[in-house]
């Protein structure tokens, strides 16, 4: 065993072996897995296996058709047979929500090339004769669908990274991984230790312990899930082919052929955890005891849907463990507080993502960062506040409405409220309807009473002309936004100018009180991050940024090393924050202040400490809504002080309480970008209207990866689109983000961000397209279905600004 390697990959499923073989495609041959047991131990060997490329999320999509068309090609590298069967796969809707996901679906794999179209009934019956199709709305059909043997793509990644020079070693348990003082890591086994530069855990059902290792505690929690193979039914072989899958999530089973049999799956809702405190370490290929009991009502729903399932004996069950994330997405990326470590933990449908998930790790370590925004799976997406009560509760919440659909805007009450603010029960007394970030509850909307939640569906819902109300309030006079959860932090000493200037795009304030834009540069030259940064003293800043994004940006914090003598501290929890704005915003706030709120004493970009209501701010004159307004920043402790006599000013002028919903609706008007929709790593600075606030001059983070490419012509530009009111109208749906954009039939772009303009009586939407300009006639797949739209020459609300600087 080598003593020295550039990656040690723990775990030897097929997330672990793919990371390997990625690994040394890229060209780091001097790489090593360690797995404890036998490769597919643990949950890999029992899995269903089953391979599909359409998923919600559009780069996922990417990497699940990656992966699926993956295989073939490591058969004939590696001459292991993958067992791939693609007999198709047809999706079924029962409900019209089902039937608009599947519409949007396909939309989507128009746009990206992907094989997923809608089929008639007839052809259905063609291709699966055994399936019932009565009750079904809609039916997609794709080609590519089917299923592999888990233990033959394990072993054709295993057999592609020893070609390429890697290392494999079973039956070696890693004991402990103890980092050094230059930041490198020894992994002990008890056949020796290796040092190298990055630890890996891909350890599957033992992720948790892996992680404990190094210090650190994942939110992870394995279940219990179960399949049956029936025996052989006649019809099937009789038949001269294989028969396509079946996904009717409305339903909630799955079902494909196994052998001259079916396979049927099912996600119940009575369902059971497995050990909580920890996966046995003598835990290997073993199975627990079958509980069909439990998934009857969904094997009932099956056996309905196709009679033959009914009629056939079990030939055998599979009941055994799998181990989720909260949001039961991977937890994917470096630990943010560790050099070094990554992590690859918690997968679902393992064989549609493993190609995928080992190439994105793969970029990631050798290149630095991966070629798509993955920030969905990132580790960072969760922090301490992720606990083993809140993960239990998602993860209860996750498996147990699995096939459910996720509509656009939907907030989840499982597990909740992990953290709040002081004004959290006043937000609630006045009817806030919240929302989830970071953990954070925050006001979405507020409704006329306590107790009222949200509807959820693809379509307008019960917020919608709420929302509308406080929109058009805040125009018309004003309104008070709870922005607690948007990311603060303090920078402080002899260095802090010097050090924002180095991490930094833009050049650093250089008077007290002066305060900028900024982005923060990936390592492929797009967009990290994007920031306010306010001048407070000679040798004190302001940063200000996405809260989501907190845990992610210290990646980038950490890269940069602090002066001596100068100090970095988040302010998120120890300060909360409000945005009033609107044209009576400095009316109503100058009432509360001896401060001058006049345009000649505090200008747009503008910051003070002043004194507000009895309570100590920090005041930027900045708002998101693109209107007149002052962010208002006050210690925890005083939030619910400021709150109230900002509330009772408010609604002496007709003013009120305005939800982050509201506020994405007039950011939109004003074609304001947000991080991770209209800004990713993704981007260039030119596509997305940044480039000048990118310093050349001036040496910063990631420079060089800027300097080649900020001359390229954009491949995409950002745009924004007034959809069509009467196609609006008929289908009660505004875009959300996601939909792709067509002109005359070809695909160009694909909206981010999407909503009702309700102060401009508009329909718009925030994309990136390629080939068409403002003016150019558009049709934006709003439900997966062509809306039209006019691609627009500058926002719809105050386009010189003069509201904004008023």
């Amino acid at each position: 065993m080598r003593s020295n390697a550039q990656a040690v990959v723990i775990g030897g499923g097929v997330i672990g072996c793919s990371i390997l073989y990625h690994l040394a495609k890229l060209g780091w041959t001097d790489v090593v897995l360690l797995e404890r047991d036998e490769l597919t131990s643990g949950s890999t060997w029992h899995a269903a296996a089953n391979i599909h490329g359409l998923h919600d999320s559009t780069n996922i999509s990417r990497l699940q058709h990656y992966t699926m068309t993956l295989y073939k090609d490591l058969e004939a590298e590696t001459g292991q047979g993958c067992g791939v069967f693609q007999p198709g796969s047809l999706y079924l809707a029962q409900t019209e929500n089902r039937e608009h996901q599947l519409m949007l679906q396909a939309a989507k794999a128009k746009l990206y090339g992907m094989n997923f179209h809608q089929i008639g009934r007839d052809e259905a019956e063609r291709l699966h004769p055994l399936v019932d199709f009565d009750g079904i709305r809609c039916i997609m059909y794709e080609p590519d669908g089917g299923n592999v043997d888990p233990s033959g793509v394990t072993n054709a990644y295993a057999a592609g990274a020893r070609k390429r020079g890697a290392e494999i070693h079973r039956f070696t348990p890693v004991t402990a991984t103890v980092q050094q003082p230059d930041g490198t890591w020894v992994v002990e086994t008890p056949k020796g230790a290796i040092r190298t530069d990055w630890v890996i855990n891909a350890a599957g059902l033992w992720g948790r312990e892996v992680a404990a290792l190094a210090g650190v505690t994942l939110p992870l929690m394995p279940t219990e899930h179960q399949y049956f193979v029936t025996e052989t039914i006649p019809q099937i072989a009789a038949m001269d082919r294989r028969l396509p899958s079946v996904a009717d999530r409305d339903g909630e089973y799955y079902l494909r052929q196994e052998g001259q049999g079916l396979l049927v799956g099912a996600y119940e809702r009575d369902m059971r955890f497995w050990a909580e405190d920890g996966t046995p370490q003598g835990f290997g290929h073993e199975l627990f005891a079958d509980d069909l009991e439990r998934i009857e009502d969904n094997m009932m729903r099956a056996i309905d849907r196709v009679p033959v399932v009914g009629e056939a004996g079990i030939k055998r069950v599979i009941n055994g463990p799998m181990i989720w994330s909260p949001d039961s997405n991977v937890l994917l990326g470096p630990v943010p507080e560790l050099k070094g470590y990554f992590c690859c933990n918690g997968i679902i449908p393992g064989f549609s993502q493993s190609g995928g998930m080992g190439l994105m790790v793969a970029q990631w370590i050798v290149e630095g960062e991966m070629q798509y925004d993955m920030f969905p799976w990132d580790v960072a997406r969760f922090g301490a506040w992720a606990d083993k009560a809140f993960t239990k509760a998602r993860v209860q919440n996750q498996y147990a409405h699995r096939f459910a659909i996720h509509y656009p805007n939907e907030e989840r009450a499982a597990g909740r409220p992990v953290r709040t603010r002081p004004v959290f029960e006043m937000q609630k007394e006045m009817g806030a309807v919240f929302g989830l970030n970071y953990g954070w509850e925050h006001p979405l909307w507020f409704a006329d009473q306590p107790g009222v939640e949200d509807t959820n569906g693809f379509t307008r819902q019960n917020w919608w002309a709420p929302v509308g109300e406080e929109c058009r309030m805040l125009r018309d006079t004003a309104g008070v936004i709870d922005i607690s959860n948007f990311a603060k932090y303090r920078v402080k000493g002899p260095g802090a100018e010097d050090w924002l200037n180095a991490l930094f795009a833009n050049r650093m304030p250089r008077a007290v009180g002066r305060s900028c834009l900024t982005p923060l540069i990936g390592k492929r030259g797009g967009i990290a991050g994007d920031f306010t940064v306010t001048r407070l003293a000679e040798d004190e800043f302001w940063v200000i940024g996405s809260g989501m994004a907190e845990r992610y940006h210290q990646r980038f914090f950490r890269s940069v090393p602090l002066p001596s003598g100068t100090t970095f501290m988040s302010l998120t929890e120890g300060w909360c924050g409000f945005n009033v704005a609107g044209p009576q915003s400095r009316a109503l706030l100058q009432r509360m202040t001896n401060a001058s709120l006049e345009t000649a004493d505090f200008p747009f970009m503008r910051s003070k400490m002043i004194e507000l209501a009895g309570v100590e701010v920090m005041a930027l004159r900045v708002s998101f809504t693109g209107d007149l307004g002052w962010e208002l920043h006050c210690r925890a402790a005083d939030q619910v002080r400021l709150y109230t006599a900002l509330i009772e000013a408010a609604r002496a002028i007709g003013a009120g309480p305005v939800g982050s919903r509201a506020l994405m609706s007039l950011r939109i008007e004003k074609g304001y970008g947000s991080w991770s929709r209209e800004y990713s790593p993704e981007y260039w600075p030119q596509e997305v209207g940044l480039a000048q606030l990118c310093k050349l001059d001036k040496d910063f983070l990631n420079k060089e990866a800027l300097l080649q490419v900020i001359d390229n012509a954009p491949r995409e530009r950002l745009v924004i689109l007034a959809l069509d009111e009467a196609d609006v109208a008929a289908s009660m749906a505004d875009a959300t983000g996601g939909e792709p954009i067509f002109k005359q039939g070809q695909g160009v772009g694909r909206v981010t961000s999407g909503g009702y303009g309700y102060s401009v009586g508009q329909s718009l939407a925030l994309g990136y397209v390629k080939d068409a300009a403002p003016g150019d006639r558009v049709e934006v797949m709003v439900l997966g279905r062509p809306h039209g739209a006019v691609i627009l020459d500058k926002p719809p609300f105050d386009p010189a600004g003069e509201r904004l600087r008023a």
